[in-house]
């Protein structure tokens, strides 16, 4: 049994996904489950998808802690207490400490572009106003640099001329939601464990 927890901020629709795609299912012998969602906003929407799942929630309010160390440490904590053997970053809007990044040691994440081009913020909306002719999504594993860390995969999509931002968003979300769950099985079923460089 491979556990995973999901970290997440918002609206959970990647979170709703991963938990539909491999919780509770078995992938050539290795079962996974989803050990817990937790989230830093009361009122994330997320919340409610992974308890329609059966899902256990943690919900940590950064906005109660005086510091992001401070914060990051009640996450390593909570982290530690489910044994899990790989955290998933879903939409998660926290910039992460070393605390947390020299704590835990093998999380993933998924940005809107095809790194290393478009990291930080806003990476979706610079992708689409570039005049590269592709656009994609990356999964990484998570290290003190901000969108730096090791890739595990890469997809890509063509743009189009004249589409509109909302449809160039749907197409890669459905990108994001087909390559994710594919890369956790991976990332699980190699044993691979990122340890900090």
């Amino acid at each position: 049994m491979k556990r995973i927890v999901i970290l997440f901020s918002g609206n959970g629709t990647n979170l709703e996904n991963i938990i539909q795609q491999l919780h509770k299912k078995n992938f050539d012998g290795m079962e996974i489950e989803v050990v817990g969602a937790i989230c830093n906003k009361s009122d994330a929407f997320g919340l409610k998808r992974a308890e329609k799942f059966g899902v256990q929630t943690f919900v940590i309010e950064h906005k109660k802690f005086t510091n992001r160390e401070k914060f990051d440490e009640k996450l390593v904590e909570q982290i530690h207490s489910l044994n899990t053997d790989l955290v998933v970053l879903a939409g998660f809007m926290r910039i992460l400490s070393p605390i947390f990044t020299q704590n835990i040691s093998s999380v993933i994440n998924i940005h809107p572009s095809i790194l290393p081009l478009f990291k930080g913020e806003k990476a979706m909306e610079k992708s689409f106003e570039s005049p590269m002719k592709i656009a994609g999504v990356t999964v990484h594993f998570v290290n003190e640099q901000l969108d730096g860390g090791e890739i595990i995969s890469q997809m890509a999509i063509e743009k189009f001329d004249d589409e509109e931002f909302e449809s160039f968003q749907k197409r890669m979300q459905e990108l994001e939601y087909e390559i994710y769950p594919k890369a956790i099985i991976k990332v699980l079923k190699d044993g691979q464990v990122f340890h900090n460089k």
